[in-house]
């Protein structure tokens, strides 16, 4: 029984600046499962072996694929795949997966086509009806479940029996096995599978999640979100149960990559990797002690509650160079209707803590969520430059966007304000990674989407040039991290100006004949 592991090339526009290729750690973690379930697992990504490849996206003009093209990912999917597992996280690729999913379905007719990530788990049942070349679909975590479904197909089982699937019956009707499932000992679960000569891919090609500190390695010491932002899918994947690794597991786990990699630096890529100060402290404790000494970053956006001085203090000595809060508003109005219960002054004095003992740091801000008024923007907005003017490094602000699985998708789709189809899911993709456009898909009633797109390029541009203007040796450094010969960047703006420049080089290379 042989188990392909997939996922489809990186989807943007032509003109996006801020879509970044990753190691795959989703797919990683379920290939360390199914082996430690003694299974034969291939982990075939077309991103990893495409990474430099640009292609035309098939039959979506304006948006191009990042890796293997249609055609390669057919000639070197494995012809012996028994079943495939695809996985689709991001909504706003959905439409070019599902044709590269429909092109499978043709070279591998046999093979038992299981589809898992974020937006199967948002929309099952569309994505069933959507693309008739999936058998079945995995909601949430999917290791259990996807391990169960191989076992039922080599002995002659019906893999429609394993619970957190759906499927739709000989009768066309949307058939759900159970609820969302969860692994609560997480550190039962073995660690993640790379491949031999993958992880190298992608740091001879400077692509990593966040900042690229040199030969980073993705890890996740956490699964889940304790919170209900209205914005934000995870509850829809992985309900609010929130669960955090050992200590001692987790240093083990970078031990290993030290020895095996000779890694030098660390992303987490959790959705909320601190909550909780006691585990932090005592995580950055274990790698002072341990001499432990590599670069790490937090780039998903995390919460301050648990970041007060003692504890920033320890994540700079452990190594902690780059992280990422998640305000998202500077309207108190607005965090209130999206339920992001923070205090706007507790968390603006952890960053300006964190920045103070020389810790990197990027503020992720959103205007125009539903409801907002431009009073609202307008505050989020001024908190940005304020935040810029105080020596934040990095204070991105971008245009909500209604996200399937999300509390504010479900309200804007039962009010008949969004509508699946491609141009909604393609929108999703666009709408912060094409920062030229003055077209964003807009779902705010108080301001046109030509303006919105205007604020969000004023207060974008303003914020980076406060921090030049108030701040000139960074311009110093932005120059020798983006025309240094070296690996590493301060910031995520710095390593997206060096990969658009190494994309520049690429393209004016003479063709070679």
């Amino acid at each position: 029984m042989h188990v392909v592991l997939t996922r489809g090339p990186l989807v943007s526009t032509k003109r996006a600046f801020n879509n970044e290729a990753t190691p795959a750690i989703g797919l990683a973690s379920l290939a360390g499962y199914l082996r430690g379930r003694g299974l034969r697992v291939t982990l075939f990504d077309p991103i990893a072996e495409g990474l430099n490849q640009l292609s035309p996206a098939p039959g979506f003009e304006g948006y191009v694929c990042q890796g293997l093209s249609f055609d390669e990912i057919l000639e070197r999917i494995p012809g012996d795949t028994d079943v495939l597992g695809f996985s689709v996280m991001f909504s706003g690729e959905w439409p070019v997966h599902r044709e590269l999913i429909k092109r499978l379905r043709s070279r591998l007719p046999n093979a038992l086509f299981v589809a898992g990530g974020e937006h199967i788990t948002a929309l099952t049942e569309f994505v069933l009806r959507d693309c008739p070349a999936l058998d079945l679909c995995v909601r949430g975590e999917g290791e259990r479940a996807i391990a169960d479904i191989v076992v039922r197909r080599a002995t002659g089982g019906d893999p429609r029996e394993v619970d957190g699937i759906g499927y739709l019956d000989e009768d066309g009707r949307y058939v759900e096995k159970g609820g969302l499932t969860r692994i609560v000992e997480v550190d039962t679960i073995p660690w993640p599978y790379w491949p031999e000569g993958y992880l190298e891919k992608f740091w001879s090609a400077g692509k990593s999640f966040g900042v690229q500190f040199g030969r980073d390695m993705p890890i996740n010491v956490s699964r889940g979100c304790p919170y209900r932002c209205t914005f934000c899918s995870s509850p829809q994947m992985w309900t609010t149960r929130y669960v955090l690794r050992d200590v001692d597991d987790v240093v083990a786990e970078i031990e290993h990559y030290i020895r095996a990699y000779q890694i030098d630096s660390l992303q987490f890529y959790d959705l909320t990797a601190i909550t909780k100060k006691r585990w932090t402290v005592e995580f950055c404790r274990k790698l002072i002690e341990r001499g432990i000494r590599l670069r790490w970053s937090l780039p998903s956006g995390t919460r301050s509650e648990a970041l007060d001085e003692e504890t920033l203090g320890l994540l700079r000595e452990a190594g902690c160079t780059y992280l990422v809060y998640a305000p998202e508003s500077g309207s108190p109005r607005t965090l209130e209707r999206i339920k992001k219960r923070i205090s706007l002054p507790d968390l603006t004095k952890s960053v300006l803590t964190a920045r103070r003992l020389g810790i990197v740091v990027r503020t992720n801000l959103i205007i125009g969520f539903p409801g907002e008024t431009r009073r609202d923007m307008f505050e989020t907005i001024r908190y940005g430059l304020k935040l810029a003017f105080r020596g934040v490094d990095e204070v991105p602000i971008n245009i909500f966007s209604p996200y399937p699985g999300s509390e504010l998708f479900a309200t804007l789709r039962a009010a008949g304000r969004v509508t699946l189809d491609d141009r909604y899911f393609l929108s999703l993709n666009a709408i912060n990674t094409d920062y030229t456009s003055m077209n964003p898909m807009t779902v705010n009633e108080s301001v046109g989407v030509r303006r919105l797109a205007l604020y969000r390029l004023f207060a974008m541009m303003s914020n980076y040039l406060i921090g030049y203007l108030v701040y000139p040796t960074r311009i110093w450094r932005t120059l020798r991290n983006v025309y240094g010969g070296g690996a590493s960047a301060a910031t995520v703006f710095e390593h997206r100006l060096k990969d658009a420049r190494k994309r520049a080089m690429v393209a004016s290379e003479p063709a070679k004949t």
